[in-house]
């Protein structure tokens, strides 16, 4: 027998559960095209070069390949095992990576990058765009960790300006305060200052220090010690670190961003690192008290679009994590009632029996045409029957259309919650239903 569940990490959304990601997702739409951003989408797939490289040794683990197809396939097989035979395996070009040519996108900037590289003569100057589609990762699922998870990024392109970083992290707060957060923060660094820290403690490579610090606030100052430790960072280089990062420092970019912002939610925080390779400049996060990682970030990336051309482009952008966002909602009981609650319909409309099918189909476009949501229940039945499913979807309104309603031209109309009926003329209904 087939496993009836999805995939680990990935997941099935029940009506109420689409309702809730399409109310949030409409409000970061709408606050996103208040600060003048377009809408942009890119494939799922993506060439296999585009992605790999950009997003530093860990993330690089995380990109979902894709296998060749068909012959190529079989031939790159058919290779490797020629190459195992002749014990000639350490050959790059013919490392198992190249079973795959291409790859599920892991985010969306990089893809974003490579539109404006190659569209730049269509592109405005500066260009200002958002994206909300679902990205892949082959990571291990946890609690508001996903192996199929949607991203909502706003990017801006074509300026250095602090203003940038200012409107970026407006918009992301703005999003987090319409959707009732109060409790965030928005935390922010600069890679720069980060490098200079790393110098001063004698920390060697960088990379590897920066991706330990992006674990901090899920293993603590001894974890990330630890993996310092372990990615080869002298253990007094580790310290010393550890205990810059942890401290007040200034810093004149990220001093005028705050100015910028006028908002006592956004503070410095030395120890902020965002693991991505690609950033090169002010770096963001926004987190809450009751889930370990962010609700988003983001940063400047300045040279990623230079990658996929000769033009070097400066670029700046925020991700927010709708999933993350979805489950703190859901445990704090955020949503509006009427979103929270699974409705399928304002209306339900009765059968009679098979003769009268006709005359509930009609009342039903006239209703709609109300703008209201009708379902018409599916087959003759007794009324009993089709009043007790009607409470069992939550339908707040049922319109009857029984012998005697038919034969005056009336309808009753049946509030569910009060229970209460009234006969009224088709012109009267809206005077009752009150959605």
């Amino acid at each position: 027998m087939s496993k009836t569940n999805p995939a680990s990490g990935m997941r099935d959304f029940l009506p109420v559960d689409v309702r809730k990601r399409e109310y949030v997702i409409g409000i970061i739409k709408q606050t996103y095209e208040s600060y003048g951003y377009e809408p942009l989408e890119t494939p799922a797939v993506e060439n296999i070069e585009t992605l790999m490289g950009k997003y530093g040794e860990e993330g690089n683990q995380l990109v979902f390949k894709i296998l060749k197809r068909g012959e190529k396939l079989a031939e790159q097989l058919a290779e490797f095992g020629e190459l195992a035979e002749s014990s000639n395996s350490g050959n790059s070009a013919n490392s198992p990576n190249s079973l795959s040519d291409l790859a599920l996108r892991y985010d969306l900037t990089v893809p974003l990058a490579r539109v404006v590289a190659d569209r730049r003569n269509e592109l405005p100057k500066f260009f200002k765009r958002y994206q909300i589609q679902p990205v892949w990762r082959a990571d291990r699922p946890a609690r508001g960790r996903f192996r199929e998870f949607y991203q909502c990024d706003a990017d801006a392109i074509g300026s250095t300006s602090a203003i940038i970083e200012a409107e970026i992290i407006s918009a992301a707060t703005d999003i987090l305060e319409r959707l009732g957060f109060d409790d965030f923060v928005v935390r922010i660094n600069h890679r720069q200052l980060l490098s200079q820290i790393a110098t001063d403690a004698g920390v060697t490579n960088e990379t590897e220090a920066f991706v330990a610090l992006d674990k901090l606030d899920r293993i603590g100052q001894q974890g990330v010690l630890e993996e310092l430790v372990s990615r080869g960072v002298d253990q007094s280089a580790a310290e010393k670190f550890l205990s810059l990062v942890t401290s007040d420092i200034s810093n004149p970019e990220l001093d005028h961003v705050i100015e910028l912002c006028h908002s006592p939610k956004v503070k410095i925080d030395p120890s902020l690192a965002r693991g991505l390779s690609y950033y090169t400049g002010t770096i963001m996060e926004i987190n809450v008290p009751d889930i370990a990682g962010s609700l988003g970030g983001g940063g400047r990336y300045d040279g990623l679009i230079g990658m996929f051309g000769k033009e070097q482009i400066p670029a700046c952008g925020f991700s927010l994590g709708l999933e993350r966002i979805l489950v703190v909602m859901d445990e704090r009981g955020m949503f509006p009632p009427e979103i929270a609650e699974s409705r399928a319909a304002d209306v339900m409309v009765t059968i009679w029996n098979e003769e009268t099918i006709p005359e509930s189909l009609k009342l039903a476009d006239e209703l709609r045409k109300q703008n209201l949501r009708v379902l018409v229940y599916p087959e003759a039945d007794k009324l009993g029957k089709q009043i007790k499913y009607a409470d069992s979807i939550g339908v707040p309104f049922v319109c009857v259309l029984g012998e005697s309603e038919l034969a005056e031209g009336k309808v009753t109309v049946k509030n569910m919650k009060s229970g209460e009926q009234k006969v009224l003329e088709r012109d009267q209904i809206m005077q009752v239903i009150k959605i």
